[in-house]
């Protein structure tokens, strides 16, 4: 038996977050201090400890990260702005154009270290000609809640951006560029890492048009237009990008990996489901209960525990108006798939310790959760179809709450099952 397992769980998603941070794994993957001028540019929710990691290695620099609200760090030499997401803002529109400024200045003989991680998306803000900054918030409050996945969602937003699908790599050339990605996408492809800024890409304005429609998106006609006309999205075989290297230094499966050995070695039999699920977040929550429910069937006393590990990035489609994340709707789902099943504890938390809009991580699940919900009035029930699963574990007291990791290699997921569940 697992003594504590709440406590447990959190010591796993800690180790999790722990091999992601850049100031443990990204100077591995720095090269030699290039000669002559260095620009460090980039954006994410982890860039800024990303331009720190760096100057620990190479000592000041010249350049501009911009970085969320609340995840700025100190930097000798890289100006480090903070910006709104996961809708743009003022902020990262003026950034972004100054960045853009920086590159465009850029020689043959100058070297471009961008860093990149989740959250440059919305970071990186520079909208289309006859799209306003304005247009672009309402599209991605839209995308947000339609439940489209990360990877259509990102197609969109290159279309509709100066910056994205490649075009900071074209702006910057004839540089020479290094491109460090921290993956925060299910496949770790690096073109929808940040809607790739740096890496070339062969979808059309067509292809954001029918993620619109399939997600039943509705824009403004300015977006309507723009999508209709010529993109600037940059090739792969473009030799404005022959002088790029995209390189990701840390991804889920890393994490999710660390979180397995450290639970082997306290006696589980740990079993990872894929580092890269998508989906609906109650329905990966009932599938998952339903399996842990099996596994808790079968086993017997004086068995081993079973953990049962995911990554990837769940998605919420908004049906009510609550406040919730897809972390907190996995679990308030689970737990109702659960229905205080006994032996079975679980956690999701999103990496970067915001889950949604939130300014909390995730959640903990155990078999007390629904009569403590009861006797506090809460109607689980009702709390997931207004998707409303952050109000409902503050609540309880569910809440895992960490403030900024200064990483993001997105969702991690855990559910212990110990002998005697049921």
């Amino acid at each position: 038996m697992i003594e504590h397992p709440g406590d447990f769980l959190k010591r796993l998603f800690d180790r999790a977050v722990e091999v992601a941070d850049p100031m443990r794994a990204l100077a591995a993957f720095l090269p030699s201090k290039p000669q002559g001028r260095i620009l460090v540019v980039g954006a994410g929710k982890a860039s800024a400890r990303m331009a720190e990691a760096v100057e620990a290695v190479w000592g000041p620099c010249e350049g501009l990260v911009i970085t969320r609200y609340g995840y700025g760090r100190p930097c000798q030499g890289v100006e480090i702005v903070e910006a709104a997401h996961p809708v743009p803002d003022e902020a990262g529109l003026q950034a972004t154009a100054r960045m853009l400024e920086l590159v465009q200045g850029a020689s043959e003989a100058d070297f471009v270290l961008a860093l990149i991680s989740g959250g440059a998306s919305a970071l990186l803000a520079q909208p289309v000609d006859g799209v306003t900054l304005q247009e672009k918030q309402a599209v991605n409050q839209a995308l947000l809640a339609s439940g489209a996945p990360i990877d259509r969602m990102n197609t969109v937003r290159k279309h509709l951006s100066r910056v994205k699908g490649g075009q900071l790599a074209a702006a910057a050339y004839p540089a020479r560029m290094l491109a460090l990605l921290l993956s925060d996408v299910p496949g770790d492809d690096p073109a929808f890492i940040g809607s790739g800024p740096t890496v070339g890409d062969l979808s059309t304005p067509a292809d954001a048009r029918a993620a619109l429609e399939r997600w039943k998106v509705g824009v403004p006609a300015s977006v309507e237009q723009a999508l209709k006309g010529h993109s600037g999205v940059v090739a792969p075989e473009d030799v404005r990008l022959s002088r790029v290297d995209n390189v990701i230094f840390a991804a889920p499966r890393q994490s999710l990996q660390a979180a397995a050995d450290l639970a082997s070695e306290s006696g589980c039999d740990v079993r990872i489901l894929g580092d890269a699920l998508e989906g609906e977040a109650r329905d990966v929550a009932a599938e998952q209960a339903r399996l842990a429910l099996q596994i808790c069937a079968s086993l017997k006393p004086g068995d081993a525990p079973v953990l049962l590990l995911s990554g990837g990035e769940l998605t919420v489609t908004r049906r009510g108006g609550g406040v919730g994340g897809p972390n907190a709707e996995y679990c308030l789902a689970l737990a109702l798939a659960l229905g205080g099943a006994t032996g079975i504890h679980a956690l999701a938390c999103d990496t970067d310790g915001v889950d949604g809009a939130a300014e909390v991580a995730g959640a903990l699940v155990d078999p007390d959760i629904l009569a403590d919900a009861q006797q506090a009035g809460l109607d689980a029930a009702k709390a997931l179809a207004e998707n409303d699963a952050h109000t409902f574990f503050g609540v309880i007291g569910r809440q895992v709450v960490t403030g900024p990791t200064l990483t993001n290699v997105n969702d991690f997921r855990a559910i212990l099952i110990e002998p005697g569940a049921g």
